[in-house]
């Protein structure tokens, strides 16, 4: 329990940076469980998602962001206003960087939305566990160190762990002293329904190549809640119908892993047996029609409960 030598502390954290740095990877870490899905494609986050990390000392809430890219879509550029809203009150920005990746323009364009009368910024360097010489950092650390004037930087593996204290320590060390603002058990704002989508999506990414991962989305069209059973219908979205044949597989094989491997996910996750039906749905040029695109945040996503 804090002391009043030690007193409570509490704020807000954002992550940001490029696709595929691994923002969502590390919220994970923070939080302790799974919070935000994860994939090894550009825009799997798609909304800002809370995590909060809480111990007897401190309650620390995390923002993972999408990756900073470029506006082409009216989804991207919802996508960039979560990113540019992150920035704002929050009393510390990660910035994330993949250690393994040389730094170029599209690098600068994204340092370019930090500011310098801004909240302090640790620039975290991410997957060094892939770099074969940890002095090889060194000329990256020096790139950005050059381009903003970062209050702390370090390297890290989300996966492996390794940094993991230091950050931790790192971030703790800049919060300012404030209460508790959710129980103890409370670890993100999205509701189980939310959730339910995103974990489906995660499956897909994760089974699917190509364009088909930008293209998709999906909505839960019912939710009928029992106390031993949740039955969740839910459709997945594509442009084309090549990328439905795609999705469903030959012989809907890979659409019956898709759902296999994101029901038992949900169940792990809820606690309860769930009965998942999935289709796939053709509707072209979604990512430009805004009945669609509330479907990506869960506080303008559309469908109904059923009880």
């Amino acid at each position: 329990m804090s002391t009043p030598s030690t007193r409570h502390k509490s704020g807000f954290v954002s992550i940001m940076g490029r696709p595929n740095a691994g923002k969502s990877t590390l919220m994970n870490a923070f939080v302790g469980q799974k919070v935000a899905i994860v994939a090894d494609k550009p825009q799997t986050t798609r909304t800002a998602i809370q995590g909060v990390m809480t111990d007897d000392e401190a309650q620390v809430v995390f923002i993972d962001t999408p990756g900073i890219h470029r506006s082409d879509s009216a989804l991207n550029k919802r996508m960039m206003d979560a990113v540019r809203n992150s920035l704002e009150e929050r009393d510390l920005l990660i910035y994330m960087a993949d250690a393994g990746n040389e730094f170029g323009k599209d690098d600068e364009k994204a340092l370019s939305m930090l500011r310098k009368e801004g909240p302090p910024v640790i620039l975290v360097l991410n997957k060094i566990d892939t770099v074969k010489a940890k002095h090889d950092l060194l000329p990256l650390i020096q790139q950005y160190s050059a381009r903003f004037d970062f209050a702390e930087i370090i390297p890290i593996s989300a996966t492996k762990g390794a940094g993991m204290d230091k950050l931790r320590a790192a971030v703790l060390s800049r919060m300012p002293e404030g209460p508790q603002y959710f129980p103890e058990d409370h670890v993100t704002d999205q509701p189980a329904r939310f959730l339910a989508s995103e974990l489906i999506r995660e499956k897909v990414l994760l089974a699917t190549r190509q364009e088909v991962p930008h293209a998709t989305n999906v909505t839960i069209e019912k939710w009928e809640e029992t106390p031993t059973i949740v039955r969740i219908y839910a459709t997945i979205m594509v442009e084309r119908d090549g990328q439905k044949a795609i999705v469903i597989g030959a012989k809907g094989a890979v659409l019956k892993q898709i759902g296999t491997l994101a029901r038992q996910e949900m169940e792990a996750l809820f606690g309860i047996r769930i009965y998942l039906d999935l289709h796939v749905k053709v509707e072209e040029g979604w990512r430009q029609k805004a009945l669609y695109l509330n479907t990506v945040d869960w506080r303008t996503m559309t469908g109904r409960n059923e009880d």
